[in-house]
């Protein structure tokens, strides 16, 4: 018997093999979770599939585009036909149009900013919505965000400030949502070598200084994020809400 079991939730965000989301969802369904996968666009359709048919044949995967409200009610209208309730969300959703991430932040487009936001932010407020009412006993949200929201990180730009308002949704999350013990929280992953994660200039960078001035003097692996989230699914996280857990091998309390 896992942790998670008799729990059934719902992803978002796996991309392919390499995706924290797909890392995240190992470890759910390790500790006996039930899981329903989306996937944005045909793109990412094969891969989506591929990884959750492992997981069984008869495994729910369903399109979501998270900037469509009718996308989002249509996944969890159809999460409650197949389990009747949930208990875990993960939010792992993120974009920002490359020239936002290539150039300087003051040169930032209005129509970038807006997609960011909508696409990193708003798309966990309007998840939530639809899945609390799926909560009937309870039940954990968490999310993935990044350094880059609490200090500048050079490149990451719009997508800091955009995770910077995922924090701050997850706080007033939790404060709406904690009557009815639904408890939300952010974890902050140090870099993985992700395929979204190579679309940032210097990425490699990124790791080698991470390696070097961290406490622990090495990367995270997607296990170990697995393990957190799984934590924080899981009733030993029962009275954690509204924070941001950091997953980077102490990189976070350094000064120099």
């Amino acid at each position: 018997m896992g942790i998670l079991t008799g729990k059934c939730g719902v992803v978002f965000g796996v991309a392919n093999k390499r995706s924290i989301a797909w890392a995240i969802a190992q470890a759910w369904h390790q500790a006996g979770a039930r899981l329903v996968f989306t996937y944005q666009g045909e793109r990412l359709k094969d891969n989506v599939h591929q990884l959750a048919e492992t997981f069984g044949a008869d495994t729910l995967i369903l399109p979501c585009d998270v900037t469509r409200d009718e996308d989002i009610q249509s996944v969890f209208a159809q999460a409650g036909q197949a389990f009747g309730s949930i208990s875990l969300v993960l939010h792992s959703v993120a974009f920002a149009p490359r020239e936002a991430l290539e150039g300087d932040f003051v040169s930032t487009s209005r129509e970038a900013f807006r997609v960011a936001h909508d696409v990193s932010a708003y798309s966990l407020v309007a998840i939530a919505r639809e899945a609390a009412p799926l909560m009937t006993d309870g039940g954990s949200i968490v999310a993935m965000t990044y350094y880059g929201a609490e200090k500048v990180v050079p490149k990451y730009n719009v997508m800091g400030v955009a995770k910077a308002s995922l924090e701050a949704c997850t706080r007033y999350l939790a404060y709406d949502l904690g009557p009815r013990k639904i408890r939300v929280n952010c974890i902050s992953a140090g870099p993985v070598n992700t395929l979204a994660a190579r679309g940032i200039a210097g990425f490699s960078e990124m790791l080698k200084i991470y390696e070097a001035r961290a406490p622990l003097k090495r990367n995270v692996v997607p296990e170990e994020l697995g393990a957190t989230a799984t934590f924080l699914a899981s009733d030993g996280a029962a009275a954690i809400t509204g924070q941001v857990l950091y997953v980077d091998g102490g990189y976070q309390i350094m000064g120099m």
